[in-house]
């Protein structure tokens, strides 16, 4: 029996299909040299490197990571983000564009999601890149892979989506590089040689290339054995990798390597610094969250040189059957960064992760929404605390509340009308 969930998805291609046969036209006649960006975490920040690296020669897919918005970016379109009666516009606007819009950069630098299976294949056998970035690889958007586990054809999550990431390796011309720790993502682009399924040269990367790394809440430094990077933000550890791909990247396409990002805009939600009020030094990850993401913060948090750090940890979501899992495994997670003090937010961290909690003896409170959580802060917190945010459940509107300068709410994730009024429903106002 065919449900009306079958028939949604089913639909989504055959519309992608619709939009991609006409942005093809534009795509051909601009002809770039593709480099693409794909993985669980950490796409968006490796977008953002590159763009202040190659600067105007290549065009960005900021925005459009999925069959639909990719084919929209290519005739200069953005998706759906009011009305729906848009997509009536974009069914008549995509092909009329596509006998006429022509990019003119020499590089396509795009984020390809693989949110759902087979739409990274979908992108892959259309755009071929030369070059294919796969920068990590985790259990992200985990429920949409659920019944290709049930269903016998893979059998685990984690090699269900090994196998949608490795569509894009499969169809890159050149060059993958891959992080060469991730022995899933080793294993499949050995597959992928061994079955000559691409003349495209394989380079490992490591983080271990990294010989010195110091962070602050307001600057980080990597050091590599010839380069030393600087931000003006806290930044992971982990992006260590991109490092790495970012400096290869650059030599590959003969492009000048700067090191200092002093003017660097992070994308919103990706470790942002902001000055609280008070004195709170504030610091916000708050775009998305699944259990990679969160480890690489928690990391961040435990390394970070400052005192009295606050955790606030919203739920994960997308992770279907294997929630309880997740959110437990969260509370370890949270022990090792050794937090002064933990905030959940959301009925997930507040039955699961507090509970793991509790045994490990780590001092947090949990709450069902981000009001309470602002109103604790505003009780408890003096003034020189490190308060990191990491999770959904609009903890930027908690962010919000506690700026010192209200103009910086611009820099805040989801800024659109439609988040607005999800946040103004729940009366986050």
């Amino acid at each position: 029996m065919i449900t009306i969930a079958k028939l949604k998805k089913r639909f989504y291609f055959v519309a992608a299909a619709y939009f991609r046969f006409f942005a093809n036209f534009a795509f051909r006649r601009w002809h770039p040299r593709v480099i693409a960006i794909t993985g669980s975490v950490g796409k968006t920040t490796m977008l953002n490197l590159i763009e202040y690296e190659f600067g105007d020669k290549a065009h960005y897919s900021h925005d459009a990571n999925s069959a639909f918005g990719i084919a929209f970016d290519m005739v200069g379109l953005r998706g759906i983000t009011g009305s729906k009666l848009r997509w009536l516009y974009l069914i008549f606007a995509v092909p009329i564009r596509s006998i006429f819009y022509c990019r003119k950069e020499k590089f396509y630098i795009v984020e390809i999601d693989g949110e759902r299976p087979h739409e990274t294949e979908f992108l892959a056998k259309w755009l071929k890149p030369e070059i294919t970035l796969w920068i990590s690889l985790g259990l992200s958007h985990a429920v949409q892979f659920e019944h290709q586990v049930e269903s016998g054809t893979f059998e685990s999550l984690d090699k269900a989506i090994t196998h949608e990431f490795a569509m894009l390796p499969q169809y890159t011309t050149k060059k993958i590089f891959i992080d060469g720790d991730v022995p899933l993502m080793l294993k499949a682009t050995e597959k992928i040689k061994k079955k000559n399924l691409t003349k495209a040269e394989v380079v490992k990367c490591f983080k271990s290339e990294l010989t010195s790394y110091s962070l602050c809440p307001d600057h980080t430094e990597f050091k590599f054995k010839d380069t030393t990077f600087r931000f003006y933000a806290p930044i992971p550890r982990d992006v260590s990798i991109q490092l790495v791909m970012l400096e290869r990247l650059c030599h590959e396409m003969n492009v000048p390597l700067k090191t200092d990002f002093v003017n660097l805009i992070l994308p919103p939600g990706r470790n942002s610094y902001f000055v609280g009020k008070n004195g709170l030094k504030l610091i916000d990850s708050s775009y998305n969250a699944h259990l990679i993401s969160m480890q690489s913060i928690l990391k961040m948090t435990k390394e970070l040189k400052t005192k009295h750090k606050w955790l606030i940890i919203g739920d994960i979501v997308d992770q279907g059957s294997i929630e309880e899992q997740e959110h437990t495994k969260l509370a370890d997670l949270i022990a090792e960064a050794k937090p002064e003090q933990v905030l959940l937010v959301g009925r997930r961290t507040k039955r699961w992760t507090a509970a793991r909690l509790k045994k490990l003896e780590v001092n947090y409170v949990a709450f069902d929404g981000p009001k309470q959580a602002l109103a604790y802060i505003k009780q408890h917190a003096t003034g020189k605390e490190t308060l990191i945010f990491k999770g959904s459940q609009y903890l930027e509107w908690v962010i919000e509340k506690l700026l010192l300068n209200p103009a910086d709410a611009e820099l805040l994730p989801r800024r659109e009308p439609a988040a607005q009024k999800r946040r103004e429903r729940r009366g986050l106002n």
